[in-house]
């Protein structure tokens, strides 16, 4: 039986710095009104070696970090070894930890020139991500587990930020009250048309993965955790199946499932609810509902028929430390509920390992590990050593 990952997450923009060919650079340069600016982040990408080395004296067994494409392929067909290297010095330095890497090749970025190309839309678009795949690839043989998109229903839905950062765009919303804002972002369904191109690009890249690789191959889904108010169970599952079940039924058949939870909405005959402010709500205005993770397991598990899981995503936004193992704790009794019950759990991957730039706002922080972001100076929360104590006895 394979050990049980006990870990963190981070992905490449938001702790690396100065991911300058990215189209999310590129994106916070154009609207700085609209978004802060990740700038030099947490310097992760010359500090890696801290940072796994904080998790894994904790006493943590698993990393997953990102490898940034727009890195790897600053230029179309131009490829670079030099960062290659760099993010197989990565691999290395988790290896040599005792950590076990999780690798994701796509973590809602790209290069600036796939992006101004047309992006994921443009007929090439699968081939191009294959081309990407097959160089990375290369530095990837002894890697275990490799995700190759992350959150597409999340990915789908972001892309429909782009028309609302349009001049027409932003004067539409200007003209919305502040609950007909809140409803109309709520009601927000994943661009199907994108979810399919992504799911083709995942089936594609897991083919080229299986070939040159020995890696169990999958990809995460944000799970929503919906749930029905009376009478409107038709409402609910087909908000369901849009956002989450038709990106889990691609799952159906894979190494794993990464299933990435944070809060539960519900569902009412106008579709999803927005959150209601409540002193109880995350620095991201979410409810605080830890038992999510055990709704969006059993649905994961259930829509996928018996797809393994790995938790790739769960945490929460707050600055009090203590707060956030109150909700881990009880989120990781939902896990163990759920391994009771027969589901196939294979790791709880927190996010974050630090605190770090959440697409376009500091403010939350969802990390085990604080940063000084003048002097990069990290710190490990309490929260750091309380997993690391469950992930070597085994049991919150």
């Amino acid at each position: 039986m394979t050990e049980f990952l006990w870990g963190a997450s981070t992905s490449p923009h938001q702790i690396e710095g100065n991911n300058l060919n990215s189209d999310w650079w590129e994106r916070e340069q154009r609207f700085p009104e609209m978004f802060e600016r990740s700038g030099d982040a947490l310097d992760s990408y010359h500090r890696y070696r801290e940072d796994i080395g904080l998790l894994a004296d904790a006493g943590l067994n698993a990393y997953r970090f990102g490898i940034e494409w727009a890195r790897i392929e600053p230029e179309e067909g131009q490829f670079s070894k030099a960062e290659l290297a760099h993010y197989r010095r990565m691999i290395d330095a988790t290896l040599e930890r005792g950590m076990t890497p999780v690798v994701t090749l796509h973590h809602f970025t790209n290069p600036r020139w796939f992006a101004d190309d047309g992006g994921w839309r443009d007929p090439r678009a699968i081939d191009r991500f294959c081309r990407y795949v097959e160089a990375a690839a290369t530095i990837l043989a002894d890697v275990e587990w490799v995700v190759t998109v992350n959150e597409p229903n999340v990915y789908a839905l972001m892309s429909l930020m782009d028309n609302t950062m349009s001049e027409e765009g932003r004067a539409a919303m200007a003209d919305l009250s502040v609950d007909d804002l809140l409803r109309a972002q709520a009601a927000a369904i994943p661009d199907t048309e994108l979810g399919d191109i992504l799911a083709d690009a995942h089936r594609a890249a897991k083919v080229i993965l299986k070939s040159a690789t020995s890696a169990r191959v999958g990809w995460t889904v944000a799970g929503q955790a919906f749930e029905p108010t009376p009478g409107n169970e038709d409402e609910f599952a087909r908000v369901k199946d849009a956002w989450e079940d038709r990106y889990l039924r691609v799952s159906k058949g894979d190494d794993f499932v990464g299933v990435q939870s944070y809060t539960s909405q519900k569902i009412d005959s106008r579709g999803v609810i927005p959150h209601a402010p409540h002193p109880d709500n995350t620095l991201t205005g979410w409810a605080y509902r830890p038992d999510a993770l055990g709704i969006a397991l059993r649905n994961a598990w259930n829509v996928t028929e018996g797809t393994p899981i790995l938790i790739t995503e769960n945490g929460i936004a707050t600055n009090d430390d203590a707060r956030r193992i109150a909700y881990t704790s009880e989120a990781l009794e939902h896990m163990f509920a759920a391994q009771v019950d027969g589901l196939d759990v294979r790791g709880y991957l927190h996010w974050s390992a630090l605190d770090n730039f959440e697409w376009g706002h500091w403010a939350p922080t969802f990390g085990l590990i604080a940063v000084d972001r003048t002097t990069f100076e990290r710190t490990p929360k309490p929260s750091l050593a309380w997993l690391g104590d469950i992930a070597r006895s085994g049991r919150a």
